[in-house]
């Protein structure tokens, strides 16, 4: 019996060894997947901080359409029963809009939905001004998990 005790502790030890690598193989694996889905939410607000600012008059079907497919729920459909009216104030003051200097930041985050603040500065130029200047611009997005993509369901400018 006393040959057979060291085994049985060493048995015991690499039991809880390969239990705690388990374990913590599972905890990492995890992690990792939240990591992955935090970046994909805060990518995808600050695509459509992009897609919002970056217009052009000569592009602005292809520009909404862009903007659009990035969002979901009733912010897709008011964005769609509104398109015909923007597309005309944009062609007609032949607008044009440029991005730069964008951050995106996550606020919080759960499994199917999330808060990002995004801040850009943008210029924006027309018929009327013909040199636009720099302007700082920050959105609060609302983004809604479907199947793997984050979609803006709810957009706010902010001061």
């Amino acid at each position: 019996m006393r040959r057979r005790l060291p085994l049985i502790v060493l048995g015991v030890i690499v039991t809880g060894l390969a239990v705690a690598a388990g374990w913590l193989g599972v905890i990492t694996l995890q992690n990792k997947g939240e990591a992955d889905q935090k970046a994909k939410a805060i990518q995808s607000g600050r695509q459509m901080g992009v897609n919002l600012m970056s217009l052009n008059a000569d592009t602005a079907q292809k520009d909404l359409d862009r903007i659009v497919a990035g969002t979901t729920g009733e912010l897709k459909n008011k964005l769609a029963s509104q398109s015909k009216a923007f597309m005309d104030q944009v062609t007609k003051a032949k607008a044009k809009s440029t991005v730069n200097d964008v951050e995106a930041a996550l606020v919080s985050m759960d499994d199917d939905s999330a808060e990002v603040m995004v801040s850009l500065t943008g210029t924006v130029t027309n018929d009327k001004v013909k040199n636009g200047t720099p302007q700082s611009y920050r959105y609060q997005m609302d983004l809604t998990r479907v199947d793997d993509r984050w979609l803006v369901s709810g957009l706010e400018v902010v001061p």
